[in-house]
């Protein structure tokens, strides 16, 4: 779950054209883990941020000390990844994260989301990738009929996109658009692993990549063209 950090303004997925991120109708939220991606999230034209830790164990909430530095750095909305808490947090619009992924009926749990006071949900349709997932999250909006915002997420790229959401008829998207950088360590012991040799280098980086961002509004821009 997620929700809209307090000083934000409320945002829809309808912006009025000229407002970042608006990309002629769709919105797209890039999910950080650092202020320099989230600076790059919005360099970039991102409409929405979502802010989280520990990306690798699905996303955690995030310290209160990053949240306010980005409030700072930032102007577009963030959204902060609330996990694990048994509230929502009224009146802040709320997500619900792709914990939805693992439900036994789709179709049911999305009423129960509605029923709950929820306004979107985050999803890949079910299976590995929002292409893969790709029916499931059509019939998932064509339920919803704008009661809930369903936003795609999962495994969304410059070489997808355009069929997601022309099969999908999704109005928001969700995606990490980060690329890897060099660390800026000098001395490096490759003889001495702190825990993240099984996933990626301890010497590398991911951060949000601007040009990704602007890629992928370029492509839902020219969608309505």
């Amino acid at each position: 779950m997620k929700r809209q950090a307090a000083s934000s303004e409320r945002k829809w997925a309808r912006i009025p054209s000229g407002k970042a991120g608006a990309a002629n109708g769709f919105l797209m939220e890039v999910y950080v883990d650092s202020v320099e991606s989230a600076i790059n999230a919005e360099r970039g034209g991102a409409g929405r941020i979502e802010l989280c830790s520990g990306l690798l164990e699905g996303g955690t909430t995030p310290s209160m000390g990053i949240l306010q530095v980005v409030k700072q750095c930032v102007q577009i909305p963030v959204f902060v990844m609330i996990r694990s808490h048994g509230a929502i947090c009224r009146p802040l619009p709320v997500t619900f994260h792709r914990a939805f992924d693992m439900v036994h009926d789709p179709v049911a749990a999305l009423e129960t989301l509605l029923t709950l006071g929820f306004e979107r949900v985050l999803t890949s349709g079910c299976d590995s990738s929002a292409l893969e997932g790709l029916p499931l999250i059509k019939r998932l909006i064509d339920q919803a009929k704008g009661r809930i915002v369903v936003m795609p997420g999962g495994g969304i790229t410059d070489k997808n996109l355009q069929r997601i959401l022309e099969g999908s008829g999704a109005t928001e998207f969700h995606c990490s658009a980060r690329s890897s950088r060099d660390s800026g360590m000098k001395f490096r012991n490759f003889s001495v692993a702190m825990g993240a040799s099984l996933s990626s280098s301890e010497y590398s980086l991911k951060v949000t990549d601007v040009t990704q961002v602007r890629t992928l509004n370029a492509i839902a821009k020219n969608i309505l063209v």
